[in-house]
C-alpha cells in the first residue's frame, strides 16, 4: 500500500531503503506472539540504504548506511521505500560490501559481537554457536574465528548443509544427523568443552548445549527458533561452576552498540567476516520471503530488494 513519506525531525535521518533483511522476528509478530508490536505496522527491523536528508557531516547525503533498531516493532519498519532513522542507529557501509549483503548485517552481527563480548570472549577461547546456516549462528562463528578463538564450533541438522559449510570454509561444524552434539564438541576440543556457548536456537538444543560447557563456561540464550521450552540438567551448571544468562539486542546501551560496530566494521573491510545471503526477493514478494526463511531454513540471510 501507499503511505506518506516519513517526515524528518530532530535526530532523524531520511534513508531511501535499497535492501531489507528478513528476520524471524517478523514471523513472531505476525503470529501474534510479540505483544509490543501493534497493527497497523510496516514490518522489518534492519536494512541498508542511501541517506537522502538530515544526516549532517557524519552521514552526508548519498552515504550508504545500514541500521537496525525499534523499526518494525514500535514504529514502521524497513519493508518500505523510506524510513526516518534515528542517527544513533546508523552505520556507514564499507565500500567493499554491497547493499544486499549489508542489509543482513546489523541484527546478526551486532547480536553476535555483543553476546561474545558480554560472555567474556578472549583470544584462545572455544566458542560453540549452534546452527551454522542461521544468521546469528553464522555471525558468531565467523566473528569468533576472526578474533582468534581456539575453536569456533557450530552445528547443522543435515548433511547437505554440513557439506555446504565445509565448502564455505567452516571446518568445525558438527553434523547432528550423524553425531551427537556432546560427542562432536568432545572430539573437536579433545574433551575440553566449550568456554562460551551462544545459543540462538532454543528448544532441546539448549539443554544439549549446556552439557558441552567446559569448567567455568557460560551459555547465553537469545533465540527460540527450535522451541521456547527445554528441560535442563542443573548439574551441568553446578558441578562445572558454569553460568547461564539471556541476551536482548535492543536492551543494550548505546556505548555497547558503538563498541560492537568498532569491531565489526574493520572485519568487514578486511574480508575476515563475509555476510552470506541465501536468496533475495522483491518487496512485493515479502510474504514469500518470510515463508522461505521460516519453512525453507536456508543457509544464510534472506533479503528484500527495494
Amino acid at each position: 500500500m501507499d503511505i506518506p513519506k516519513p517526515a524528518v525531525s530532530d535526530g532523524r535521518v531520511l534513508v531511501r531503503i535499497t535492501a531489507a533483511g528478513v528476520t524471524p522476528l517478523e514471523h513472531t509478530i505476525l503470529s501474534g506472539a510479540y505483544p509490543r508490536a501493534k497493527a497497523p505496522l510496516v514490518l522489518g527491523g534492519e536494512a541498508a540504504g542511501v541517506v537522502e536528508e538530515g544526516g549532517g557531516t557524519a552521514f552526508p547525503v548519498g552515504s550508504r548506511v545500514m541500521f537496525t533498531g525499534p523499526y518494525g516493532v514500535s514504529e514502521n519498519g524497513t519493508y518500505s521505500e523510506w524510513v526516518a532513522v534515528r542517527k544513533e542507529n546508523l552505520c556507514l557501509i564499507p565500500d567493499n560490501i554491497g547493499d544486499v549483503a549489508a542489509a543482513g548485517v546489523p541484527v546478526a552481527y551486532l547480536t553476535a559481537q555483543m553476546a561474545l563480548s558480554l560472555a567474556g570472549f578472549a583470544k584462545g577461547k572455544t566458542v560453540l554457536a549452534p546452527a551454522i546456516g542461521g544468521s546469528v549462528g553464522n555471525a558468531v562463528t565467523q566473528l569468533a574465528r576472526a578474533l582468534g578463538a581456539k575453536h569456533a564450533i557450530s552445528t547443522t541438522t543435515n548433511s547437505a548443509k554440513a557439506q555446504q559449510a565445509r565448502y564455505l570454509g567452516f571446518d568445525e561444524v558438527i553434523d547432528l544427523s550423524e553425531e551427537k552434539l556432546s560427542d562432536g564438541v568432545r572430539r573437536i576440543t579433545e574433551g575440553y568443552g566449550a568456554d562460551i556457548v551462544i545459543d540462538s536456537v532454543g528448544g532441546e538444543i539448549l539443554s544439549e548445549s549446556l552439557g558441552t560447557l567446559a569448567m567455568g563456561g557460560s551459555l547465553t540464550t537469545l533465540g527460540y527458533s527450535a522451541g521456547r521450552k527445554a528441560t535442563i540438567d542443573v548439574t551441568d551448571l553446578i558441578w562445572k561452576r558454569a553460568s547461564m544468562k539471556s541476551f536482548s539486542l535492543f536492551s543494550q546501551p548505546a556505548e555497547i552498540w558503538t563498541a560492537a560496530w568498532s569491531v565489526i566494521v574493520p572485519l568487514l573491510q578486511s574480508g575476515a567476516v563475509k555476510p552470506i545471503v541465501a536468496k533475495t526477493f522483491p518487496l512485493a514478494e515479502a510474504a514469500d520471503a518470510l515463508r522461505y526463511l521460516v519453512e525453507g531454513r536456508p543457509f544464510g540471510k534472506v533479503v528484500l530488494t527495494i
